[in-house]
């Protein structure tokens, strides 16, 4: 589809491939990348992203600075622009402010009474960090949109906040989208930051024309924060509308993010797969229960595996019969909390198993790694998927798992995920934090009759191929052309 405009410019952190050291291209990590690559190859585009690596760099360099055309190992095409920024600023911007300031307000992580204490390390942070990466990757999307008329730009996710209002001041006339990725928290989660800070982050965004959330829930909870803590702006909620001065309405959205059904089957029949299907086959007791995730703190892996410590407790009938498989990739570990969370993860399994396991049978069975066709084998033979997120922006794992499964497994989840909004009348929905209700849904699971089974997975599986990723580009870039076109503001 074409909006009629000038070729998009998208901007973020991560862009679709980075370079290694000796050259290979390699994929660009993370669930953003996943849902941006469609939008690439839909319309003609260029992906302007921060330099990663020092392979990053020297093909920034290598390429002066300018975009270029490469090819990613996972399929498509790309114009690419890297940017980089100096590495000291972007310690700062990466690891101090948005990682972990911003995603632990946007997940409620902090644990108020004690963190996070705001000093001078956090205001330089935002000052000579995350505003200099803002800058400049700011600085090459005015660079890219020169001379284009009336041009649109696509910002995505939580590391950019800043960057839309400084591409308005240099370009009142472009067209500026932000989509955020990962969960958009109630008004008081934004008062632990620096009134100022604040200030800034909320103004940089409302200098976007359209922002898009994955959830209802997240877009009026943005709505919330702009009333309560912006008294100079005028919010209206019916609308979805922010009044955001100089005659300005700024669009609030809310767009799911679909998965690609045909993408996620074609792994699933995979060689690769298959050999990691039969050796799971080989070894699978009556019962699998899986889980797939990042070890984030957000996840909630630690009362996951509570819920099935006292599951077994209390129904020593599944002990030798059922195993708890989590497959989780370390994630940030050079962030002190993430570290140490991977560690008690570890511990919690060992006492666990040490607790329940006999000679023959260990009932977690924990893999620390990112494997997708590891992945996809478990996702088609569990009977019971577990995605008890404290919060969660989307959670794709929660599509990925119904859409290849082979048993009619049952999904447990959290009503804090954004798949809960459009998954949750066929899945077992938890609150996350009661591991009392986690445990009594394993065991509902497992005894469920093989019918209500058969309608619930039947129900999943419609609901996740109902729409598909061009589906949730179309629905913006319609927004995008309707807003243009001076059409009014639907609620």
């Amino acid at each position: 589809m074409s909006t009629g405009a000038a070729p998009l410019v998208l901007v973020s952190n991560r862009g679709p491939v980075t370079f290694a050291d000796d050259g290979e291209v390699k994929r660009g990590t993370g669930g953003l990348v996943t849902a941006l690559t469609g939008l690439a190859s839909h319309r003609e585009a260029t992906w302007i992203a921060s330099t990663l690596t020092e392979g990053d760099e020297r093909k920034t360099r290598e390429e002066g600075g300018r975009p270029f055309e490469v090819r990613s190992p996972a399929g498509g095409e790309f114009r690419v622009r890297l940017v980089r920024s100096d590495p000291e600023a972007y310690e700062r911007f990466y690891s101090v402010f948005a990682n972990p300031m911003l995603w632990f307000i946007q997940h409620y992580l902090w644990d108020i009474s004690n963190a996070p204490d705001i000093r001078r390390e956090e205001v330089e942070a935002f000052e000579y960090g995350y505003n200099v990466v803002n800058d400049d990757l700011a600085h090459a999307v005015v660079e890219e949109i020169e001379g284009l008329d009336q041009p649109m730009v696509m910002v995505h996710d939580y590391h950019l906040y800043t960057l839309p209002a400084l591409v308005r001041r240099a370009r009142p006339d472009v067209f500026l989208h932000h989509f955020i990725h990962i969960p958009w928290t109630q008004p008081d989660a934004w008062r632990v930051l620096p009134r100022s800070i604040r200030g800034e982050i909320f103004h940089g965004l409302l200098a976007n024309d359209i922002i898009g959330f994955h959830t209802r829930s997240y877009r009026w909870n943005f709505l919330q924060c702009c009333r309560d803590l912006l008294p100079e702006v005028e919010v209206d909620f019916e609308r979805g509308v922010v009044h955001a001065g100089d005659d300005r309405e700024v669009w609030v959205r809310a767009y799911p993010l679909p998965i690609d059904a045909q993408a996620t089957r074609n792994v699933a029949r995979s060689a690769r797969t298959k050999r990691f299907e039969s050796t799971l086959l080989e070894r699978r007791r009556d019962h699998l229960i899986l889980r797939v995730d990042r070890a984030d703190l957000s996840k909630n892996v630690l009362r996951g595996f509570s819920a099935f410590d006292l599951f077994l407790e209390q129904h020593p009938e599944f002990v030798e019969r059922i195993t708890f498989m989590a497959q989780l990739m370390p994630s940030r570990t050079d962030v002190p909390e993430y570290a140490e969370y991977l560690e008690r993860i570890e511990a919690l399994v060992a006492v666990v198993n040490h607790r329940h396991g006999t000679p023959d049978w260990m009932p977690i069975q924990l893999k620390l790694r990112d494997d997708l066709e590891e992945a996809m084998a478990s996702y088609k033979h569990y009977d019971v998927l577990m995605v008890n997120a404290m919060f969660d922006g989307m959670n794709l794992v929660a599509k990925e798992g119904p859409l290849v499964n082979e048993r009619d497994g049952v999904s447990i989840l959290s009503e804090n995920t954004g798949a809960h909004e459009e998954l949750g009348e066929f899945a077992l929905s938890v609150n996350p934090f009661d591991i009392q209700e986690t445990a009594d849904s394993i065991h509902t699971a497992l005894t469920m009759t093989p019918d209500e089974r058969a309608r619930r997975a039947r129900g999943l599986l419609e609901t996740v191929t109902a729409r598909e990723p061009g589906d949730w580009i179309d629905e913006q870039l319609d927004d995008i052309r309707s807003k243009r076109s001076g059409e009014e503001a639907q609620g």
